[in-house]
């Protein structure tokens, strides 16, 4: 098995991911979030980092945001759609939504021209406009024309040496300064909603594959390495410290009931109000305050001639702009978890969890549950076979695309707040 943010070999196993990176199970807090949407029911979102501070603000309508993007390599496939879906619900739930079109990661690291970064993430942007975001609490971007990000990411790149790049991603002496430099990028991608422009410090939450975590990881080390007070929890309140000196403890000095020693002051009583004080008190004085940034993890989705699904491999992913005959054809010929003839098939049954095409059901073609369990069942005891499975995802496909791009050529991205 290998994970990076580029590149994803074999076999992934989840279980192995979430201990070896520490990421918590998405099944424990699942319970807690309103109205849970089909992929965090049906587990294709297995895990999260601090997805408690997105949840409690959903409940108690505090300020928070979404943050995810796009690398425009190749055609918006239906592996983007899933993070667009993620995206729009939470926008859907409350949260402000950025979306980002890494154009600069796409120049430094496949090679693209400027003109064609910018032709394929515009059509990332109008699918994502044609799937459901609104206009209203919506900010979509490129990397290259964002100043705030990049001021940001110049600041972060002070934080970071070449051996923490080189232990995170695996860099060497040949790699290029514009692919390191990218990582400051991402990680201001991720923290810019939290600056003063955006409303300040709130929680953020970024739907990402779990080959993502390492620039979240980096992100959120970052988020404190910048920021000039740092807080530990203690019974009853917070430990607060200053990465800057004893002169910006005395600036923040009885806020709230208080024991005040040399290097730290211990506040009591709500966590959650003391740190919101004084992180406003921190961008008063030109600081930044950021909240650690919250993430989700999905599952990849299987390219249809297995592996994951990648821009890179065309015959692997049916492109939300294919012809709809053409998506449904390339369903026709998915790998299945089928036996090897209909006779077996409907004597020991198929095996959906190994099939492509039952994943394009989980993930996107089908959004009943009880529906999606009959299907599950019908095929594990030999009732459907594959060639009657294959012909119903392929005309849902096909309604699907057809549907899909006709929104697409309505979109106006005028309405929407393009920096």
């Amino acid at each position: 098995m290998k994970v990076t943010p580029w590149e994803v070999e074999g076999v992934v196993d989840y279980d192995r991911l979430m201990k070896e990176f520490g990421i918590q199970p998405f099944s424990d807090i699942i319970d807690r979030v309103p109205n849970p949407n089909k992929l965090m029911r049906r587990g294709v979102i297995f895990g999260h980092r601090d997805y408690d501070r997105i949840v409690d603000a959903m409940i108690e309508k505090k300020p928070w945001a979404v943050m995810s993007g796009f690398m425009p390599s190749g055609m918006p496939h239906f592996g983007h759609k899933m993070t667009m879906d993620e995206i729009i619900w939470h926008q859907k739930m409350g949260g402000k939504a950025f979306v980002a079109i890494a154009d600069m990661e796409a120049h430094a690291v496949r090679g693209l021209s400027w003109g064609k970064t910018k032709e394929i993430g515009t059509l990332y942007l109008k699918s994502i406009v044609a799937l459901g975001l609104e206009p209203e609490n919506a900010i979509l971007y490129f990397q290259s024309s964002n100043r705030y990000v990049k001021d940001l990411a110049f600041e972060l790149s002070a934080e970071v040496n070449w051996s923490e790049l080189r232990a995170i991603y695996g860099f060497n002496p040949e790699t290029t300064l514009a692919r390191m430099f990218v990582t400051s990028i991402q990680a201001s991608d991720i923290l810019h909603p939290q600056l003063k422009e955006f409303g300040g410090p709130k929680p953020v939450v970024v739907p990402v594959g779990a080959d993502q975590d390492p620039h979240i990881r980096l992100t959120r080390d970052l988020a404190s390495r910048v920021s000039v007070f740092s807080f530990e929890r203690i019974d009853g309140g917070v430990r607060v410290r200053s990465r800057k000196g004893r002169e910006y403890l005395e600036k923040i000095k009885g806020l709230f009931e208080c024991k005040v020693y040399e290097e730290h002051i211990d506040f009591f009583g709500d966590p959650e109000e003391i740190e919101k004080a004084i992180r406003e008190i921190e961008v008063e004085l030109g600081g930044f305050g950021f909240v650690p940034p919250s993430s989700t993890y999905h599952r990849f989705i299987t390219g249809l001639t297995g592996g994951k699904m990648s821009s890179s491999k065309p015959e692997s992913y049916i492109s939300l702009f294919d012809e709809p005959e053409v998506g449904a054809k390339k369903v026709m010929r998915a790998l299945t978890g089928g036996r090897v003839s209909a006779e077996e098939q409907r004597r020991f049954g198929g095996n959906p969890e190994k099939c492509t095409v039952f994943e394009l059901f989980t993930y996107h073609l089908i959004e009943d549950d009880r529906e999606l369990e009959e299907i599950r069942m019908e095929c594990k005891e030999g009732k459907l076979l594959c060639g009657q499975c294959k012909r119903r995802a392929s005309e849902l496909v096909k309604e699907f695309l057809r549907e899909f791009q006709k929104r697409v050529e309505e979109v106006d991205l005028k309405e929407y707040t393009i920096i």
